[in-house]
Protein backbone atom coordinates (compact mmCIF):
# COMPACT_ATOMS: atom_id res chain seq x y z
CA UNK A 1 0.00 0.00 0.00
CA UNK A 2 1.26 3.46 -0.86
CA UNK A 3 2.45 5.66 1.97
CA UNK A 4 0.21 8.68 2.66
CA UNK A 5 1.58 12.01 1.47
CA UNK A 6 4.36 13.15 3.72
CA UNK A 7 4.21 16.85 2.87
CA UNK A 8 3.30 19.30 5.59
CA UNK A 9 2.76 22.97 4.94
CA UNK A 10 2.33 22.59 1.18
CA UNK A 11 5.95 21.80 0.28
CA UNK A 12 6.42 21.32 -3.44
CA UNK A 13 9.32 19.20 -4.64
CA UNK A 14 10.86 17.36 -7.56
CA UNK A 15 12.17 13.82 -7.16
CA UNK A 16 15.19 13.80 -9.47
CA UNK A 17 15.79 10.05 -9.21
CA UNK A 18 13.20 7.33 -8.62
CA UNK A 19 12.94 3.76 -9.86
CA UNK A 20 9.19 3.69 -10.38
CA UNK A 21 9.55 1.06 -13.10
CA UNK A 22 10.98 -1.35 -10.52
CA UNK A 23 8.96 -4.50 -9.75
CA UNK A 24 8.70 -3.24 -6.15
CA UNK A 25 5.91 -0.98 -7.41
CA UNK A 26 4.23 -3.56 -9.62
CA UNK A 27 1.23 -4.04 -7.34
CA UNK A 28 0.40 -0.41 -6.49
CA UNK A 29 2.24 1.97 -8.80
CA UNK A 30 -0.86 4.12 -9.55
CA UNK A 31 -1.45 4.65 -5.83
CA UNK A 32 2.23 5.50 -5.33
CA UNK A 33 1.99 8.17 -8.02
CA UNK A 34 -1.19 9.60 -6.49
CA UNK A 35 0.48 9.72 -3.08
CA UNK A 36 3.48 11.52 -4.58
CA UNK A 37 1.29 14.12 -6.23
CA UNK A 38 -0.67 14.66 -3.01
CA UNK A 39 2.62 15.04 -1.11
CA UNK A 40 3.63 17.91 -3.38
CA UNK A 41 5.49 16.28 -6.28
CA UNK A 42 5.78 18.45 -9.36
CA UNK A 43 8.20 16.19 -11.25
CA UNK A 44 9.38 12.60 -10.93
CA UNK A 45 12.35 11.39 -12.96
CA UNK A 46 11.83 7.67 -13.55
CA UNK A 47 15.17 5.94 -14.03
CA UNK A 48 15.78 3.44 -16.81
CA UNK A 49 18.98 1.85 -15.54
CA UNK A 50 19.15 -0.56 -18.48
CA UNK A 51 17.67 -0.39 -21.97
CA UNK A 52 15.00 -2.92 -20.98
CA UNK A 53 14.07 -1.03 -17.81
CA UNK A 54 14.04 2.17 -19.86
CA UNK A 55 11.27 0.66 -21.98
CA UNK A 56 9.20 0.17 -18.83
CA UNK A 57 10.14 3.61 -17.51
CA UNK A 58 8.98 5.19 -20.76
CA UNK A 59 5.64 3.42 -20.40
CA UNK A 60 5.26 4.76 -16.85
CA UNK A 61 6.05 8.28 -18.07
CA UNK A 62 3.51 8.03 -20.88
CA UNK A 63 0.83 7.23 -18.31
CA UNK A 64 1.57 10.43 -16.38
CA UNK A 65 2.49 13.22 -18.81
CA UNK A 66 3.57 16.43 -17.15
CA UNK A 67 4.49 14.68 -13.90
CA UNK A 68 6.81 11.78 -14.80
CA UNK A 69 9.71 11.79 -17.25
CA UNK A 70 12.06 8.88 -17.96
CA UNK A 71 15.75 8.20 -18.57
CA UNK A 72 17.73 5.48 -20.32
CA UNK A 73 21.19 4.13 -19.62
CA UNK A 74 23.33 1.24 -18.44
CA UNK A 75 24.09 0.99 -14.70
CA UNK A 76 27.67 0.13 -13.71
CA UNK A 77 26.42 -2.97 -11.89
CA UNK A 78 25.39 -4.34 -15.29
CA UNK A 79 28.32 -2.97 -17.28
CA UNK A 80 29.31 -6.49 -18.32
CA UNK A 81 26.15 -6.51 -20.45
CA UNK A 82 27.06 -3.24 -22.14
CA UNK A 83 27.33 -3.29 -25.92
CA UNK A 84 28.88 -0.30 -27.69
CA UNK A 85 26.47 -0.58 -30.58
CA UNK A 86 23.23 -2.07 -29.29
CA UNK A 87 23.09 -0.21 -25.97
CA UNK A 88 23.95 3.18 -27.38
CA UNK A 89 21.51 2.72 -30.23
CA UNK A 90 18.66 1.93 -27.84
CA UNK A 91 19.59 4.76 -25.48
CA UNK A 92 19.72 7.15 -28.44
CA UNK A 93 16.25 6.02 -29.50
CA UNK A 94 14.93 6.76 -26.02
CA UNK A 95 16.45 10.25 -26.08
CA UNK A 96 14.86 10.86 -29.47
CA UNK A 97 11.53 9.75 -28.01
CA UNK A 98 11.43 11.80 -24.84
CA UNK A 99 14.04 10.51 -22.38
CA UNK A 100 15.31 13.53 -20.46
CA UNK A 101 18.67 12.07 -19.39
CA UNK A 102 21.15 9.28 -20.00
CA UNK A 103 21.66 7.05 -16.98
CA UNK A 104 21.97 6.11 -14.48
CA UNK A 105 25.50 5.31 -15.49
CA UNK A 106 28.85 5.65 -13.79
CA UNK A 107 31.31 3.65 -11.71
CA UNK A 108 30.87 1.41 -8.67
CA UNK A 109 34.12 0.08 -7.22
CA UNK A 110 32.40 -0.93 -3.98
CA UNK A 111 30.25 -3.72 -5.39
CA UNK A 112 32.57 -4.39 -8.34
CA UNK A 113 29.79 -6.32 -10.09
CA UNK A 114 31.62 -5.73 -13.34
CA UNK A 115 35.36 -5.39 -14.06
CA UNK A 116 36.49 -1.81 -13.59
CA UNK A 117 37.81 -1.38 -17.08
CA UNK A 118 34.46 -2.58 -18.42
CA UNK A 119 32.65 -0.08 -16.18
CA UNK A 120 34.84 2.73 -17.47
CA UNK A 121 34.19 1.73 -21.07
CA UNK A 122 30.42 1.71 -20.56
CA UNK A 123 30.52 5.04 -18.73
CA UNK A 124 32.73 6.64 -21.38
CA UNK A 125 30.43 5.46 -24.16
CA UNK A 126 27.40 6.99 -22.49
CA UNK A 127 29.21 10.26 -21.77
CA UNK A 128 30.24 10.44 -25.42
CA UNK A 129 26.65 9.86 -26.51
CA UNK A 130 25.49 12.57 -24.09
CA UNK A 131 27.87 15.02 -25.75
CA UNK A 132 26.70 13.99 -29.21
CA UNK A 133 22.97 14.30 -28.53
CA UNK A 134 23.22 17.18 -26.01
CA UNK A 135 21.54 15.29 -23.18
CA UNK A 136 22.32 15.44 -19.44
CA UNK A 137 23.62 12.41 -17.58
CA UNK A 138 22.76 10.91 -14.20
CA UNK A 139 25.86 9.53 -12.53
CA UNK A 140 26.26 6.83 -9.90
CA UNK A 141 29.66 6.83 -8.20
CA UNK A 142 30.73 4.68 -5.27
CA UNK A 143 34.31 4.25 -4.07
CA UNK A 144 35.45 5.55 -7.46
CA UNK A 145 36.22 9.19 -6.72
CA UNK A 146 39.39 9.58 -8.78
CA UNK A 147 38.10 7.93 -11.95
CA UNK A 148 34.64 9.49 -11.70
CA UNK A 149 36.18 12.91 -11.19
CA UNK A 150 38.48 12.58 -14.18
CA UNK A 151 35.67 11.42 -16.45
CA UNK A 152 33.24 14.09 -15.26
CA UNK A 153 35.89 16.76 -15.81
CA UNK A 154 36.56 15.55 -19.34
CA UNK A 155 32.85 15.32 -20.10
CA UNK A 156 32.31 18.83 -18.79
CA UNK A 157 34.93 20.13 -21.20
CA UNK A 158 32.91 18.50 -24.00
CA UNK A 159 29.82 20.38 -22.87
CA UNK A 160 28.13 17.51 -21.03
CA UNK A 161 26.03 18.45 -18.00
CA UNK A 162 24.64 16.12 -15.39
CA UNK A 163 24.08 15.26 -11.75
CA UNK A 164 25.93 13.24 -9.14
CA UNK A 165 23.01 11.31 -7.72
CA UNK A 166 22.58 10.14 -4.12
CA UNK A 167 25.69 12.10 -3.25
CA UNK A 168 27.48 11.51 0.05
CA UNK A 169 30.90 12.98 -0.73
CA UNK A 170 33.66 13.74 -0.79
CA UNK A 171 33.57 17.51 -1.14
CA UNK A 172 36.41 17.39 -3.68
CA UNK A 173 34.24 15.44 -6.14
CA UNK A 174 31.32 17.81 -5.63
CA UNK A 175 33.58 20.79 -6.27
CA UNK A 176 34.89 19.24 -9.47
CA UNK A 177 31.35 18.51 -10.68
CA UNK A 178 30.21 22.04 -9.85
CA UNK A 179 33.15 23.48 -11.78
CA UNK A 180 31.98 21.41 -14.76
CA UNK A 181 28.51 22.97 -14.48
CA UNK A 182 26.91 19.92 -12.90
CA UNK A 183 24.34 19.43 -10.14
CA UNK A 184 24.47 17.44 -6.88
CA UNK A 185 21.52 15.45 -5.50
CA UNK A 186 20.88 14.36 -1.92
CA UNK A 187 18.76 11.39 -0.86
CA UNK A 188 17.23 10.08 2.36
CA UNK A 189 20.74 9.14 3.50
CA UNK A 190 21.03 12.66 4.95
CA UNK A 191 18.32 11.76 7.47
CA UNK A 192 20.22 8.73 8.79
CA UNK A 193 21.82 8.91 12.22
CA UNK A 194 25.26 8.20 10.74
CA UNK A 195 25.09 11.27 8.50
CA UNK A 196 27.62 13.83 9.72
CA UNK A 197 28.40 16.17 6.84
CA UNK A 198 25.99 19.08 6.84
CA UNK A 199 28.89 21.22 5.62
CA UNK A 200 28.68 19.28 2.35
CA UNK A 201 24.96 20.04 2.08
CA UNK A 202 25.65 23.72 2.68
CA UNK A 203 28.46 23.80 0.13
CA UNK A 204 26.21 23.18 -2.89
CA UNK A 205 24.94 26.42 -4.46
CA UNK A 206 21.21 27.01 -4.34
CA UNK A 207 20.89 26.72 -8.11
CA UNK A 208 22.72 23.36 -8.29
CA UNK A 209 21.15 21.28 -5.52
CA UNK A 210 18.59 18.53 -6.14
CA UNK A 211 16.84 15.95 -3.96
CA UNK A 212 15.71 12.43 -4.73
CA UNK A 213 14.06 9.36 -3.30
CA UNK A 214 16.09 6.66 -5.12
CA UNK A 215 12.93 4.67 -4.40
CA UNK A 216 12.39 1.86 -3.60
CA UNK A 217 15.73 2.23 -1.78
CA UNK A 218 16.98 4.47 1.04
CA UNK A 219 13.73 5.44 2.74
CA UNK A 220 14.32 8.45 5.00
CA UNK A 221 13.94 8.31 8.77
CA UNK A 222 11.47 7.41 10.31
CA UNK A 223 10.69 4.99 7.46
CA UNK A 224 14.20 3.58 7.11
CA UNK A 225 14.18 -0.12 6.27
CA UNK A 226 10.81 0.06 4.53
CA UNK A 227 10.07 0.45 0.84
CA UNK A 228 10.82 4.01 -0.16
CA UNK A 229 8.66 6.06 -2.50
CA UNK A 230 8.51 9.61 -3.85
CA UNK A 231 5.86 10.72 -1.33
CA UNK A 232 8.56 10.61 1.35
CA UNK A 233 10.85 13.11 -0.38
CA UNK A 234 9.49 16.02 1.71
CA UNK A 235 11.31 14.47 4.69
CA UNK A 236 14.57 14.80 2.78
CA UNK A 237 13.62 18.30 1.66
CA UNK A 238 13.07 19.28 5.30
CA UNK A 239 16.40 17.81 6.41
CA UNK A 240 18.40 19.47 3.64
CA UNK A 241 16.61 22.77 4.23
CA UNK A 242 17.41 22.58 7.94
CA UNK A 243 21.09 22.00 7.22
CA UNK A 244 21.05 25.00 4.89
CA UNK A 245 19.09 27.13 7.40
CA UNK A 246 16.40 27.86 4.85
CA UNK A 247 12.64 27.49 4.74
CA UNK A 248 11.63 24.02 3.47
CA UNK A 249 8.86 25.44 1.30
CA UNK A 250 11.32 27.80 -0.36
CA UNK A 251 13.89 25.04 -0.73
CA UNK A 252 11.30 22.70 -2.21
CA UNK A 253 10.54 25.34 -4.82
CA UNK A 254 14.23 25.41 -5.77
CA UNK A 255 14.31 21.62 -6.21
CA UNK A 256 11.53 21.96 -8.77
CA UNK A 257 13.23 24.86 -10.51
CA UNK A 258 16.62 23.14 -10.62
CA UNK A 259 15.25 19.80 -11.79
CA UNK A 260 13.31 21.58 -14.52
CA UNK A 261 16.43 23.42 -15.67
CA UNK A 262 18.76 20.41 -15.68
CA UNK A 263 16.37 18.11 -17.50
CA UNK A 264 14.80 20.84 -19.66
CA UNK A 265 11.27 20.18 -18.55
CA UNK A 266 9.88 23.02 -20.61
CA UNK A 267 6.26 22.43 -19.62
CA UNK A 268 6.97 22.35 -15.89
CA UNK A 269 6.12 25.34 -13.72
CA UNK A 270 7.38 25.40 -10.12
CA UNK A 271 4.16 27.05 -8.98
CA UNK A 272 1.11 25.02 -7.90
Amino acid sequence: MATPGASAGGTLFADSHTHLADPAFGADRPAVVVAAREAGARALICIGESPDVADRAAAVAREHPGLIWHTAGRHPHDASLYDDVADLERIREHVENGAVAIGECGLDYYRDNAPRDVQRRAFAGQLALAAEVDCPVIVHSREAVEDTGAMVKEAGRAGVRGVLHCFTGPRSLADLALEAGWFVSFSGVVTFRKWADDDLIRSIPQDRVLVESDAPYLAPVPHRGKRNEPALVPLTVARVAAARATDPVEFGFHTVENTSRLFRLATLSPSP
